[in-house]
């Protein structure tokens, strides 16, 4: 079984809460689904267990809400998460200070040749 390097992991926690933001701003989506989203979009390395805490975290920031809603196949009701109007300008912020902080490592990682 493929682990994942203790580095790698630590940037993925890094930033989880944004990435998780960022699929709950496109539209309500409850834990299992956000993990097979991130997986179809290059995080597949990402499990259930560890989403819980950051939706838990982004809820008690007031930047996510949780709901429940019925599942069509019957069974529990799931919980969704949608994100509030302060988790938009968070989004905001952060994805600009991704953005800023890619281009510096991009740059960094290419020797300085990028970006110049």
């Amino acid at each position: 079984m493929y682990r994942m390097p203790e580095h790698r992991t630590q940037v993925l926690k890094g930033v989880l809460d944004v990435c998780l933001l960022a699929l709950i701003a496109e539209e309500p989506s409850y834990g299992y689904e956000m993990v097979e989203k991130l997986s179809t979009r290059g995080l597949p390395l990402v499990a259930d267990g560890s989403i819980y805490p950051s939706l838990s975290r982004l809820q008690k920031q007031g930047l996510a809400e949780g709901y429940f809603e019925e599942h069509e196949g019957g069974g529990p009701p799931r919980k969704y998460y949608r994100i509030t109007r302060d988790g938009e300008v968070m989004l905001s912020a952060w994805t600009a200070e991704w953005t800023e902080l890619s281009r510096g490592v991009d740059s960094v990682l290419g020797g300085g040749a990028r970006g110049a």
